[in-house]
């Protein structure tokens, strides 16, 4: 490793370190669940490789420095949370040059190894993405690798143009340089155009369901069904002659049964309810009654009912009823 990418090295896992103790303090783990956490995630992925290439001794156990400083970023990050909201985008970039350095370093060990391009490509996944596989996995969610992100990919781009360079005659260095810095920028690319990989959703129209989630499917199905009840109920009394909704009810049920009656009535009578508007209603003035007195001239010595109605509705107003005869 020279003295760049060692540098390099550093500052990636130092941003692996922190941001797994975040991960790890939103699942209020103790500081001892908040380190190891951290020093998977930083040095799992290198430690993985090691393993299946079967290259003794681990990284960390030939440097144990690298566990220490995991392990002083990971308790700095705990006593420092309260900031760490302002360094959301620093990380990020960090991320980006910790991706692309450990891919880089993985296709190197791979080539040294004398490894051909697929266990090449293998090695650059391995260091590159499986450190936050395993911060995921221990933190209870599905892996932000296999959600769409471009992490493996950049890992198999760094595999594939290293050997480019390092087979076309080019310098180690030179080409490691130039492959972690594409790498680099590819990532923050994908980053600030939000592309992703495309993701694959399958759903089984006759799948069982699994006997543990039926009486909590049942008890969501029937809150559904009583909650679209209530807005059909809602939706149907809302206006008295049973229109949509066209604003939020602002009287009681009870009063707009009253006024559907009401119009109801008042319409058999003919009454042109053309300019209502939803949930108003045209209040109709009572009938006044006229009494006049009995008398030798009276309308009532006559055979005729001393009470006449008068009308004043809307379209009949000074129109008098017929009087009623006795029998």
């Amino acid at each position: 490793m020279t003295p760049l990418f060692s540098v390099l090295y550093v500052v990636g896992i130092t941003a692996e370190s922190m941001t797994a103790a975040l991960s790890a303090g939103r699942q209020k783990l103790d500081l001892f669940g908040v380190t190891m956490i951290a020093s998977m995630t930083a040095l799992g992925g290198g430690t993985v490789r090691d393993m299946i290439l079967d290259d003794p001794p681990f990284t960390w156990v030939e440097h144990p420095i690298y566990l220490v400083i995991v392990i002083v970023a990971a308790v700095v990050t705990v006593g420092m949370s309260f900031l760490m909201h302002y360094f959301r985008h620093l990380f990020l970039i960090l991320d980006a040059l910790g991706l692309a350095v450990f891919s880089v370093l993985g296709t190197q060990i791979a080539v040294h190894l004398g490894h051909g391009f697929i266990i090449v490509s293998v090695s650059a996944v391995i260091s590159g993405v499986f450190g936050g596989v395993l911060r995921d996995l221990l933190s209870d969610r599905i892996p932000l690798v296999f959600s769409g992100e471009y992490y493996a990919a950049i890992s198999l781009l760094a595999a594939a143009l290293f050997m480019a360079l390092y087979h076309g005659g080019l310098a180690e260095e030179p080409a490691a340089i130039i492959t972690a810095s594409v790498c680099f920028i590819a990532r923050l690319a994908a980053i600030y155009f939000k592309k992703g990989l495309p993701v694959f959703e399958y759903r089984d129209a006759e799948q069982q369901m699994d006997p543990r989630l039926r009486l909590s499917a049942r008890i969501v199905r029937d809150g559904a069904r009583k909650a679209k009840r209530k807005a059909g109920a809602a939706t149907r009394y809302a206006s008295p002659i049973t229109r949509p909704l066209t604003r939020p009810l602002s009287r009681p049920l009870g009063r707009t049964f009253k006024n559907k009656s009401r119009e109801f009535s008042n319409a058999a009578e003919g009454t042109d309810y053309s300019d209502i508007s939803s949930n108003r209603i045209a209040r109709r003035p009572k009938r006044q009654s006229i009494t006049r007195p009995s008398g030798r001239h009276s309308p009532g010595a006559r055979g005729v009912d001393v009470e006449q109605q008068w009308s004043f509705n809307k379209g009949d107003v000074g129109k008098r009823k017929a009087p009623k005869h006795k029998q």
